[in-house]
């Protein structure tokens, strides 16, 4: 026939508008209705939602070789103390399997975990739907429970070895006293006495133990109590503890002239 030719296929009657733009994460209904699913915590969600990523940046293979470290978890948004925990309560309610433990370290030593998801389809593996064996939302709460509560022993024992490791850098260092600073016969004065510094009021030091003496000179004196230094020599050797009498330093005073 001569003339244009024409499309012989038929239009879609009608046109899909549930159409996804991008990747997307299928979880199944009965899976979001399962006491498995309700009892999960916040963290444990978001442990699954991470791994979940992980194998869509994955192409959609490798699901029971994806690794996520620690701190893949901590940049998604849980905090670094429940991590542990988290993942043991993930997997104790069946959403995914850890199936090689990482370990900590420095450079090569360090290896991360590698997770398998349960529910995710992947072109080499089936799901496995571990989280189906679950039927009441008491068994699952008691689950999760235990499973947060079960910490690694090996893991509590590096811990608080590493702890006392860190204590044992930073330690309190008191303050010694220079021995060639004091005589080794003086004693410091009575911190009860007050400063002695001339820009404070000071109480004046009792006079008790040098009996019924008074000194006139600072009675009658129109000046002032100036500091420690003003004071007769006798009252000074009395505030530093020294053993000389009163009467020997009163004569150890030089005489006025007459």
């Amino acid at each position: 026939m001569g003339g244009k030719d024409h499309d012989t296929r038929a239009e879609p009657r009608f046109k899909r508008r549930n159409r996804i733009d991008g990747q997307f994460s299928a979880r199944p209904i009965d899976m979001l209705e399962s006491p498995a699913w309700r009892a999960l915590s916040l963290s444990a969600h978001r442990i699954i939602d991470r791994i979940a990523i992980e194998l869509a940046h994955h192409g959609g293979n490798d699901n029971g070789r994806l690794p996520v470290t620690k701190l893949d978890f901590v940049e998604y948004g849980i905090s670094p103390r429940l991590v542990a925990p988290a993942i043991r309560e993930a997997e104790a309610l069946g959403f995914i399997l850890v199936t090689e433990r990482g370990r900590g370290g420095n450079a090569e030593h360090c290896q991360p975990n590698l997770f398998f998801l349960t529910f995710a389809p992947c072109r080499s593996s089936t799901p496995t739907h571990e989280w189906r064996k679950i039927k009441t939302i008491e068994d699952a709460e008691m689950r999760a429970r235990a499973a947060r509560d079960n910490k690694d022993a090996r893991a509590v024992k590096f811990a608080e070895q590493r702890a006392r490791k860190t204590e044992s850098r930073y330690h309190k260092v008191g303050l010694v006293p220079n021995p060639q600073s004091v005589p080794g016969s003086a004693q410091l004065p009575d911190p009860q006495s007050g400063s002695t510094g001339s820009g404070h009021k000071v109480a004046p030091l009792s006079i008790s133990r040098a009996g019924s003496r008074v000194y006139p000179e600072l009675l009658s004196s129109p000046h002032s109590y100036a500091g420690y230094c003003s004071l007769p020599i006798e009252l000074r050797l009395l505030a530093l503890g020294l053993g000389m009498s009163v009467r020997a330093a009163s004569e150890a005073r030089p005489q006025e002239a007459p």
